[in-house]
C-alpha cells in the first residue's frame, strides 16, 4: 500500500451518530453456503419403472452435483435419464403450479422470466405433461397470452449417466462402461440425431448395451445441439402449439421394461387409468363418514396400486421410492399382512414370488442357505458383475419366520388349499432352515458373512441402533426380540396347517417347541430392573438392555407372559417413548437418542401399526386408539396425505406439524400398508375361512370419525359389505350385504 492510499475514512454525524462509508472500511464477510438439504422434488411410478424430477418437471444437470442425487428416471436399478431440463430462451421458467397426485403422471404450468426487450415476463403459457407407462412420453403446450406475435427458443435437453442404483446411493466403483455415441455407419460420423430420434447409449463393464432412445412427436424440432433438441417457435396472438417425445429404455435391444409401452400419452394415460380401474375393482372399499380419513385412505389405495411391481408372472409390492424400488423379503410380507382386508390377492403373490427365489444352497457372498427367504434383489450392472451380491442377496434374519406367518394368515382368510398344497414345500424348508439355526443357540440369530453384506439384519438395518443402555454397539451374533416372536407366531402357526396336511406329528413338535422357546424368551429377554424386553441377546447372550419399540411387536404374537406383555405396553406409551404422533424407536433417555436417526429415535409408521394390532390383541384399546390417532394425524399433514418411510422423533407440540425425515421413501410400502393395518386394528376382524366364519370382536371407532363401511371385503368365497357406527362409547356393526355363505359373529 502507497502513502497515497493511506487516507483516512471519512466521518459522516447522523443524529448523534458517527457513520464512515462501507467502502472506505471494509470488513470480512463471513462466507456464504449451499444448503444440502434435498430440494422438494416430484415422484411417479409405473411397475418396474420410477422418475424423480424438480418441481418444474425438470432433471438439471446441476441436480446430481447438488443435493438431489436420487433425480432421473430408472428402470431395473439403472439411471436411464439424468438430464431433462426444458429451457426457453436459454433461461429456467417459472414456475407457477406442479403437481404429482397421480402417482404415474406429473403436471406443471410454467411461464416465461423476462427475456431481453424481446419478451416480457408472463407472455407464455407452458404446460407440461408427463406420463409413465413403459416408457416416458411428455407433451409440451405452449400458448401465446400477448396481444401481439412472440418468437423464441423451447429447447429440451437430454443425457443419460446409466449410473447403477447403489451409485446414486453413495456406492463407489474403481471401473465403469462406456458412455457411447450412435455414429452413422456408412460415414461413421457422430450423428446424436437419426432423423425424428436421439440415441443415448452406454456399454456395462459385462458388454451389456443400454440405451434411451428419444422419438418426438407432434412436431419435430428444428435443430439440434448434441442432446439438445431445440423449437424455434413463432406464436400468434393466443396460438397454442403442441411438442411431445417418448423415451424408450432398451438393455440388449429388447425393452428394458416388463411393461408393454404404449405409443401416445394419451394411450398411456388411458391404460394406467384402465388398470388402476381394475385394481380398484378388486379391493375392499372403505370409507368413513370424514373427509380427511377418506383422503388418507384413497391415497393408501392408490400408492398400494403404484407400488406394485412384476415379477416374472405375477406381482408384489415394492417396498419404496426411490431408494427401494425393488423386490424385499420382509417388506413385502409385512405389507401383504397388513393388506389383506384390503386384498388377499397380494399375500398369495407376494408368497408365490418368494417361494421362487427360496435358499437352495450355502453361498456366503450372498449369504444364501437352503430353506431362505432373500432380503434384496437388483437388476442393476452392479449385481450383474457381482460388485454387490444382491442376485438375491439373503441377509435378513426375520423374512423366513415372516413368509411363514403370512402363510397361515392368508389361509385363515381364504382357506386358499391349492396355494397351501403348492407352497408346503417350501413352509417345510423353511421351518427347517429355522431349526437349524436355533440348534446353536436356542434362538435365530445374525450376522454378517458376506463382505458386502448388511451387519444388522432385522428391520432396524442401519450401523448404528443396537446399543445397550449406555449407547454402545452389541457384538457378535445378535438374537432380536421381535425375531423370537415372528419364530414363536411360524411355529403355532404353521402347526394349524400341519393338521389340516395330516402331519400330527409335526404339529405337536412345533407346538412343543414354541412352548420352550416362550419360557426360554420370558427368563432370557427379561429386564427385571427395567420391567420390560430386552432389544436382543448379544454374542455372549447378554441383554442388549436398551428400551425401544422392537418387543411392540411381540405383543399380538403370543411370546410373552400376560404379565410381561402389560409390562412393555404400559412401558411404550411413556413420554420418552409415544411423542404424540407415534411411538419412537429408541428412548429419548437413551444416550443414543437422535430424533433425526434412522433408527434411533424416529418414528416409523410400519412399527406403530404393529404395535397397535398388539395393544388391541390385549384390550388396551385406547392406547390402541391413541397410537392411530397420532399416525392419522401425522398423514393428513404430508404432502398427498402420504405416510412417509419415518418421520422425526421430535415431540409432538402443539400446532406444529411433525418434523420430516429429509430422505424418507415415499410412496413406501408397509408405511401405506400401516392405514389398512390400523383400520384392521380398529375393526378387529377375526378370519376363519377353514370353517366359514368371522369373528367382529368388540370394533371401535375413534371419537374423530362416526361410521366406517366395508364394502367387496373378501373371507374366502363370501364377498360382504359390513358397517360400523359409533354412538357414544359404544360402536355397532351391521351386515349390510353378503354374496355366500359365510358366518358372521358379531362379539361385543
Amino acid at each position: 500500500m502507497t502513502p497515497d492510499t493511506l487516507t483516512t475514512p471519512e466521518k459522516i454525524s447522523l443524529h448523534g451518530k458517527t457513520f464512515t462509508p462501507a467502502e472506505q472500511l471494509p470488513i470480512p464477510e463471513w462466507p456464504c453456503v449451499v444448503s444440502e438439504r434435498p430440494q422438494p422434488t416430484l415422484t411417479v411410478k409405473d411397475d418396474d419403472l420410477f422418475l424423480v424430477t424438480d418441481t418444474m418437471g425438470n432433471i438439471s444437470g446441476c441436480s446430481l452435483q447438488d443435493a438431489n442425487p436420487s433425480v432421473g428416471l430408472f428402470c431395473a436399478d439403472t439411471r436411464f435419464l439424468s438430464r431433462l431440463e426444458l429451457q426457453i430462451a436459454g433461461r429456467s421458467p417459472i414456475l407457477l403450479s406442479s403437481t404429482a397426485e397421480k402417482g404415474f403422471a406429473i403436471s406443471i404450468l410454467c411461464t416465461n422470466p423476462n427475456i431481453d426487450q424481446h419478451l416480457k415476463a408472463e407472455t407464455v403459457g407452458i404446460r407440461r405433461e408427463i406420463v409413465l407407462n413403459g416408457a416416458l412420453f411428455e407433451e409440451i403446450e405452449i400458448s401465446n397470452y400477448s396481444t401481439t406475435s412472440v418468437s423464441f427458443e423451447l429447447s429440451v435437453s437430454f443425457d443419460a449417466d446409466f449410473v447403477d442404483l447403489f451409485e446414486v446411493r453413495g456406492a463407489q466403483r474403481e471401473h465403469r462402461g462406456k458412455i457411447l455415441r450412435l455414429v452413422d455407419s456408412t460415414s461413421e460420423e457422430v450423428d446424436p440425431s437419426r432423423e425424428e430420434s436421439l440415441t443415448l447409449a452406454y456399454q456395462g463393464l459385462d458388454g451389456w448395451l443400454m440405451e434411451s432412445r428419444i422419438q418426438f412427436q407432434h412436431r419435430q424440432p428444428d435443430d439440434f445441439q448434441d442432446y439438445t433438441a431445440i423449437w424455434r417457435l413463432n406464436l400468434a396472438s393466443h396460438e397454442t402449439q403442441k411438442l411431445g417425445y417418448r423415451i424408450n429404455m432398451l438393455t440388449n435391444n429388447q425393452p428394458s421394461s416388463k411393461v408393454s409401452a404404449a405409443f401416445t400419452l394419451v394411450q398411456a394415460k388411458a391404460a394406467e387409468w384402465m388398470e388402476e380401474q381394475e385394481w380398484i375393482q378388486q379391493i375392499t372399499q372403505i370409507r368413513s363418514d370424514k373427509s380427511v380419513f377418506n383422503r388418507v385412505i384413497e391415497r393408501a389405495e392408490q400408492d398400494l396400486y403404484l407400488l406394485r411391481q412384476s415379477f416374472g408372472k405375477y406381482k408384489t409390492v415394492s417396498a419404496g421410492v426411490p431408494w427401494f424400488s425393488a423386490l424385499f423379503g420382509r417388506d413385502s410380507l409385512i405389507t401383504a399382512s397388513q393388506t389383506l382386508m384390503l386384498n388377499p390377492q397380494i399375500a398369495k403373490e407376494t408368497l408365490t414370488i418368494l417361494a421362487s427365489y427360496q435358499g437352495k444352497t450355502e453361498d456366503h457372498w450372498r449369504e444364501e442357505e437352503p430353506g431362505k427367504i432373500l432380503h434384496e434383489l437388483r437388476y442393476g450392472e452392479m449385481a450383474r458383475c457381482q460388485e454387490v451380491p444382491h442376485t438375491p442377496y439373503y441377509g435378513t434374519v426375520d423374512a423366513t419366520p415372516l413368509w411363514l406367518m403370512l402363510y397361515a394368515e392368508y389361509y385363515a382368510w381364504t382357506h386358499d388349499q391349492e396355494t397351501i398344497d403348492k407352497l408346503w414345500p417350501n413352509a417345510l424348508a423353511a421351518m427347517e432352515w429355522i431349526d437349524s439355526q436355533l440348534q446353536e443357540s436356542g434362538y435365530l440369530t445374525y450376522y454378517r458373512k458376506s463382505k458386502r453384506g448388511l451387519a444388522n439384519q432385522g428391520w432396524k438395518d442401519s450401523d448404528d441402533c443396537i446399543v445397550d443402555h449406555r449407547g454402545e454397539l452389541a457384538k457378535g451374533p445378535i438374537a432380536l426380540s421381535e425375531v423370537q416372536g415372528y419364530v414363536y407366531a411360524a411355529k403355532t402357526h404353521l402347526a394349524t396347517i400341519a393338521r389340516i396336511k395330516h402331519r400330527p406329528d409335526l404339529a405337536e413338535r412345533w407346538l412343543d417347541e414354541a412352548r420352550h422357546l416362550k419360557v426360554r424368551f420370558n427368563q432370557d429377554f427379561w429386564l427385571k430392573d427395567q420391567d420390560f424386553c430386552a432389544l436382543a441377546l448379544d454374542g455372549h447372550k447378554q441383554p442388549v438392555d436398551s428400551i425401544t419399540s422392537n418387543p411392540g411387536h411381540c405383543l399380538k404374537l403370543g411370546i410373552f407372559t400376560p404379565e410381561k406383555a402389560y409390562s412393555v405396553a404400559e412401558r411404550l406409551r411413556g413420554p420418552d417413548m409415544f411423542n404424540g404422533w407415534g411411538i419412537r424407536t429408541l428412548s429419548s433417555l437413551s444416550p443414543a437418542y437422535n430424533p433425526m436417526g434412522y433408527h434411533i429415535g424416529s418414528v416409523w409408521p410400519h412399527d406403530n401399526s404393529l404395535i397397535a394390532m398388539g395393544l388391541r390383541s390385549l384390550g388396551l384399546i385406547d392406547q390402541a386408539l391413541e397410537v392411530f390417532q397420532g399416525l392419522f394425524d401425522m398423514t393428513s399433514q404430508q404432502p398427498y396425505q402420504r405416510p412417509p418411510e419415518l418421520f422425526c422423533g421430535y415431540e409432538r407440540n402443539g400446532d406444529h406439524a411433525p418434523v420430516q425425515y429429509p430422505v424418507a421413501c415415499t410412496p413406501q410400502a408397509w408405511a401405506t400398508g400401516a392405514i389398512f393395518q390400523l383400520l384392521q386394528m380398529v375393526v378387529n376382524l377375526v378370519p376363519d375361512a377353514q370353517n366359514n366364519c368371522l369373528r367382529i370382536i368388540d370394533p371401535t371407532l375413534p371419537d374423530s370419525i362416526n361410521s366406517l363401511s366395508l364394502q367387496n371385503l373378501k373371507v374366502g368365497p363370501t364377498i360382504l359389505d359390513l358397517e360400523f357406527e359409533r354412538s357414544g362409547n359404544t360402536t355397532a356393526c351391521r351386515v349390510v350385504k353378503k354374496r355366500g355363505n359365510l358366518r358372521v359373529f358379531i362379539e361385543a
